[in-house]
């Protein structure tokens, strides 16, 4: 590996381990997106019972619970930084490609904590079928990996707004509505237990989403974090 590349990669683990550290002490971040996703999960099996409900309507109801309990809390790894005074700390001693990561890393962190979490319960509360699970666990990985890539941008642009966690959600919705609407075909897909060539077409539009959502990110936050 390039001198220039293990420089990036351990500046940006740094970063990583220093939200780590201040997630263990407080848990706020964790604590929030876990109660959202679970107190959601909860009212929407007890409301709608187990009554058989088509896999199209369990797939969205399964990525609507994560979408919202993704909007609860991931906003906080920017927020945080400029609500205890060390931001311009970190823009005078880090380099804003390593922050990105840094902060890219920990939100998939705790985002892949949460469906690790959820994903069990989901099929218990709502007994929904289990299809094809590896595929499942494909199109959940790359399902974290888009959200995560495209919100950890957004959470920078908000993160010197007032009203930040309703402005977070704005403006993460209608760039996340494509691979969304993606994620759901796909979980729809493999809850059926079709053949990997029916679901070939959305986990690639999901790869190219995630692809490009994290070039373009590394591309403009430089200029983000810096203004």
């Amino acid at each position: 590996m390039p001198a220039k590349s293990a420089g990036l990669v351990s500046k940006a683990f740094a970063v990583f381990a220093k939200d780590i550290r201040l997630e263990l002490r407080t848990k706020y971040a964790f604590n929030t997106i876990l109660m959202f996703g679970v107190t959601t999960l909860a009212i929407v099996s007890f409301s709608l019972g187990q009554s058989g409900l088509p896999n199209k309507l369990l797939a969205a109801l399964f990525w609507i619970i994560i979408f919202f309990s993704a909007m609860a809390a991931l906003a906080q790894v920017f927020i945080r930084e400029e609500e205890t005074g060390t931001a311009l700390a970190l823009k005078l001693t880090a380099d804003p490609n390593a922050v990105y990561l840094g902060k890219l890393f920990f939100n998939l962190t705790l985002l892949s904590l949460l469906t690790g979490i959820i994903t069990p319960l989901f099929f218990i509360f709502t007994d929904a079928p289990t299809g094809d699970l590896w595929l499942f666990i494909l199109v959940l990985v790359l399902g974290v990996i888009g959200l995560c890539g495209a919100t950890t941008l957004v959470a920078a642009i908000i993160s010197k707004a007032a009203v930040k966690g309703t402005l977070f959600a704005v403006l993460s919705f209608p760039i996340l509505i494509l691979p969304l609407i993606m994620l759901v075909a796909a979980t729809d897909k493999a809850l059926s237990g079709a053949a990997f060539s029916v679901i070939a077409a959305p986990i690639q539009g999901l790869i190219a989403y995630a692809v490009v959502m994290i070039t373009a990110s590394l591309m403009l936050f430089r200029f983000v974090w810096r203004e």
